[in-house]
């Protein structure tokens, strides 16, 4: 079990030199706000800052973790990044370094997950570090789950788990699942960081204090095991569908190792309906999209396990449009981000699914049924 110890606690920066004001911050912005005339009650202002005092806080506690890994009997290795270590180029299909020196997984064209740190324990324990300013801690819990699931995949010879270190009073943190370690340190102010960079004429830095220890390893030395984000994917996609009695597998879908995958992709794609079923059910437009498209239907896994129907419109490469059921069953439509992995697995989808891949509506009613049933037989036990 790893604990706090008084020195991250404290926030005390006796042992990590000028480290911290090595490292390079997105100011721009914040910068140009002030050169502005903003005032820092002002919440453009406030927001901005904050999110540079994020920044300075996952370094801070970055450097922290490293020494604290050294001195550890329970730390085996401690996984490097930013100045640390040597390769700033990241790999696909492994845990690596990215341009911006973070320690991230990735296919050959998107980002799936990034950590802010990672460690391995004596007991065959791989610890993902998730550090952060925020006063709730809703979003995190949300990332969590994708984070540990691909983890299990290409490290299935260790025992995932997660710490979570959060200033005092932030909220929300007793609904974090088992496998999370909470560490709470006092108040952080990054505003000697801020001067500094402001004026970095008033302060002569100390050379970078980079630890040397055999407990240090750097990300592209991990071995991890195969996997391919969308091998993978086909392969659920197919076999969802490959059932010769029913519209959906749902044995197929509901056994542990592929709602592993289903954490890690959080949404599975398993067919399409036609744009004129598409119009009535989504409520589209007179020509709002060309009756040529296909509507993929995805299955996604919400926060509380329930598995709903979604749908997205690839209008081109880059242009892709969500539909959902809110809580009170209304239509809303979200512009995914053009450069997000959701835009190249729709891509990737269309691709691969035939003409034994369409639905009818009698077929998307019987599938809504299928997993409403399978919800509340889950929620009974």
């Amino acid at each position: 079990m790893l604990d706090i110890s008084k020195s991250i606690r404290n926030l005390d920066t006796s042992d990590i030199s000028d480290n911290l004001f090595h490292y390079e911050y997105n100011t721009k912005h914040l910068l140009s706000l002030i050169k502005k005339g903003i005032s820092e009650d002002e919440p453009a202002y406030l927001s901005s800052f904050r999110s540079f005092e994020g920044e300075v806080f996952e370094n801070f506690i970055y450097e922290k973790l490293l020494r604290y890994a050294e001195y550890s009997d329970e730390v085996d290795k401690f996984i490097l990044k930013g100045y640390h270590q040597n390769r700033f180029k990241s790999q696909p299909n492994t845990i690596s370094i990215s341009e911006k020196q973070q320690i991230v997984y990735r296919t050959k064209s998107r980002e799936i997950s990034e950590f802010d740190a990672m460690m391995i324990t004596q007991n065959k324990e791989l610890y993902f570090v998730e550090m952060t300013l925020v006063r709730s801690v809703l979003k995190l819990r949300k990332r969590l789950r994708k984070k540990k699931a691909l983890l299990e995949i290409i490290f299935p010879n260790y025992e995932i788990k997660a710490l979570i270190i959060l200033n005092d009073g932030a909220a929300g943190t007793k609904q974090f699942p088992s496998y999370c370690k909470v560490w709470f340190t006092q108040e952080f102010s990054a505003k000697n960081v801020f001067e500094y960079i402001q004026n970095p004429e008033t302060k002569k830095l100390k050379p970078k204090d980079i630890i040397q220890s055999q407990k240090m390893l750097e990300a592209h030395k991990l071995n991890v095991y195969p996997f391919r984000y969308y091998n993978t994917m086909t392969w659920i996609t197919k076999t969802l569908r490959a059932h010769k009695k029913h519209v959906l597998d749902m044995y197929f879908l509901m056994n542990f190792k592929v709602q592993r995958f289903h954490d890690l992709y959080n949404k599975l794609y398993i067919g399409y309906i036609s744009m004129t079923d598409a119009s009535d059910m989504l409520g589209l437009k007179d020509g709002e999209y060309s009756d040529e498209l296909q509507v993929v239907v995805a299955i996604e896994k919400k926060h509380s396990n329930e598995i709903v129907l979604t749908y997205y419109i690839q209008k081109t490469r880059k242009n892709l449009y969500l539909y959902s059921s809110d809580e009170k069953g209304m239509i809303t439509k979200e512009k995914k981000d053009p450069y997000g992995i959701t835009v190249t697995e729709v891509y990737h989808v269309n691709k691969i699914m035939d003409s034994s891949f369409i639905l009818n509506m009698y077929q998307i009613q019987k599938i809504k049924q299928l997993l409403k049933d399978s919800y509340l037989k889950n929620l009974e036990n």
